[in-house]
């Protein structure tokens, strides 16, 4: 497989994402970074784009200058990656697709559900991909459960528990913290805040495991730091598409917690819980039976796991390893797509994915207000 060409927007210096991008896209070998306006401040984004090893003639100082830079090359890039706040996301996102960019969007893909709408119809349209970084679910083991789930080890599934709970926004005195305030700001980031942020991840792995769709929800919001114009806590029951039951809980404000993903799936056959703080262990119950770990690594298991694998066993694996098997699936399908053949993007997040997140973003927006009214997203 020829290297592909990657680009990146946003993700500059002192981002939280954008080095585990850079890691993940380049791990495999499959991608160079050869473009990327990586600040909103010109300058600084040029000079950054340079450290970085980027042609001075490719480090741009906007998301326009790159798109105009790029779209006319012979070389331009095969990927464009989108890792700036959320409410420029659907702009950036349609106009590198209208110009035939594939793109990889940091989620949530947009701020409302229309604009989600209009991206799924837009990449259609212009047959090009367009995938929301949904990186958890690139975890190896976690691809596992999606394999036991799909080949009836659990049998009917009956119930899932699915959290992503944090506590450091805790402190009351943060509330002009500039890197803590845009998370509860309307005009930033829309309707929700912790759910946005953090809830999506849980109910999108909800769904990967699963393989059913969100259906209706019933939701209680609330924010427990007062000054807060949107909620940094949630519980969220949900009922999905095969029948099966779900709850989760996301807050901001659990302090003592570090990360906190984490999910539970619950069969008629047997049982199912994984940590994203402890990702190389998979504990497995089977009904009437006795506790089983599953390593990360160890021999035999599904292919999903195995060719999501690095590291030998018994060594960690973390998120920009998670985040390259999305980037490793891109690659293959974006190679399919040059040489003009049906392309597979096997296990990636998807604009479809993208809006349904934003469908019940909005859900649990109306049913919290509404006091918990069950909602159809």
């Amino acid at each position: 497989m020829a290297v592909l060409n990657w680009g990146m927007i946003g993700g500059g210096r002192g981002s939280q994402i954008g080095p585990a991008h850079r890691l993940g896209a380049r791990v495999d070998g499959l991608f160079q970074m050869t473009a990327g306006a990586l600040d909103h401040r010109p300058d600084q984004g040029h000079e950054y784009g340079v450290e970085l090893g980027l042609d001075p003639d490719r480090a741009y100082g906007s998301w326009q200058e790159m798109l105009e830079g790029e779209k006319n090359r012979s070389d331009k890039v095969d990927l464009v990656t989108v890792a700036t706040p959320n409410n420029t996301h659907f702009e950036i996102t349609r106009a590198f697709l209208q110009q035939g960019f594939n793109v990889l969007c940091e989620k949530p893909l947009t701020m409302t559900v229309n604009e989600a709408e209009e991206l799924v119809e837009t990449a259609k349209a212009h047959q090009r991909i367009c995938a929301v970084n949904y990186g958890y679910s690139g975890y190896s083991l976690v691809r596992h459960m999606r394999a036991m789930v799909a080949r009836g080890d659990l049998g009917k599934i009956r119930l899932v528990f699915a959290e992503f709970a944090h506590g450091h926004h805790s402190d009351a005195a943060d509330a002009d913290n500039p890197r803590v305030r845009w998370r509860y700001d309307p005009k930033q980031i829309g309707v929700s805040a912790q759910f946005a942020d953090c809830g999506i991840h849980a109910m999108h792995l909800a769904s990967f495991v699963t393989g059913q769709r969100v259906e209706q929800l019933s939701a209680d919001t609330v924010s427990l730091i007062e000054s807060r114009q949107l909620e940094d806590d949630a519980m969220v029951n949900f009922r999905m598409s095969g029948g099966t039951v779900g709850r989760l809980w996301t807050s901001s404000v659990a302090l003592g917690r570090q990360h906190g993903l984490a999910i539970q799936v619950f069969g008629e056959k047997g049982g199912l819980r994984w940590s994203q703080e402890q990702p190389n262990q998979l504990f497995y119950t089977p009904l009437n039976g006795r506790l089983t770990v599953i390593e990360r690594g160890e021999g035999n298991l599904s292919p999903e796991a195995d060719r999501s694998s690095r590291v030998t066993v018994g060594h960690a694996e973390g998120m920009p390893l998670a985040f390259a098997n999305i980037y490793t699936e891109l690659a293959s399908a974006i190679s399919a797509q040059k040489e003009n053949q049906s392309m597979d993007l096997g296990l990636v997040p998807t604009a479809e994915d993208g809006a349904d997140s934003i469908r019940a973003i909005y859900a649990v927006a109306a049913s919290g207000e509404a006091n918990g009214v069950w909602t159809k997203l």
